[in-house]
């Protein structure tokens, strides 16, 4: 089945975007009680509005979506807690790094999509109606935000003996 190339590249950052919001949930989750559940509250909430709105930019533009990698990326995810939640290594620790490293990695991905979807509004029509500017600027916060946690998960995760 052809497709456009605007549609493999959407969907492959839909993709993304719908394991990022999972996992953001979870840290979530894990962070309850802890000074940064605030923040990845916030977060959390942002990633979630940020699939939505590439889910409604796909709906105008008239993105076909991939059912395959939408049931790839469950499956993966799915697959992906054993080893994000510390299950694999017994450190708990360890499993809030690694996942906060890909969430990171997720946000550095969105930003790219942004930038690259700023360069191509022109053939898009449909794209002048979201605010990307607006977008990339959010992406940033996000990355900034992982960074500083990411840093204080990697001491906690990195600097114990598999203990967490």
């Amino acid at each position: 089945m052809a497709h456009r190339s605007i549609d493999v590249y959407l969907n492959d950052h839909l993709a993304g975007a719908t394991f990022g919001a999972d996992l953001a949930r979870q840290l979530e989750g894990r962070a309850e009680g802890t000074d940064f559940q605030p923040e990845m509250s916030r977060l959390a909430a942002d990633i979630e509005a940020d699939l939505d709105t590439l889910t409604g930019l796909m709906d105008r533009i008239g993105a076909t979506r991939n059912p395959a990698k939408q049931v790839a990326t469950w499956v993966a995810e799915k697959a992906s807690r054993l080893k994000l939640t510390g299950v694999t290594s017994g450190n708990d620790e360890l499993g809030t790094f690694l996942s906060i490293e890909a969430l990171a990695l997720g946000v550095e991905g969105k930003a790219s999509l942004w930038t690259t979807l700023l360069e191509v509004r022109g053939h898009y029509p449909e794209l002048a109606s979201t605010d990307l500017d607006d977008l990339l600027r959010r992406a940033q916060r996000q990355r900034r935000v992982l960074r500083t946690e990411r840093k204080a998960a990697a001491r906690r995760a990195l600097t114990t003996d598999g203990e967490g």
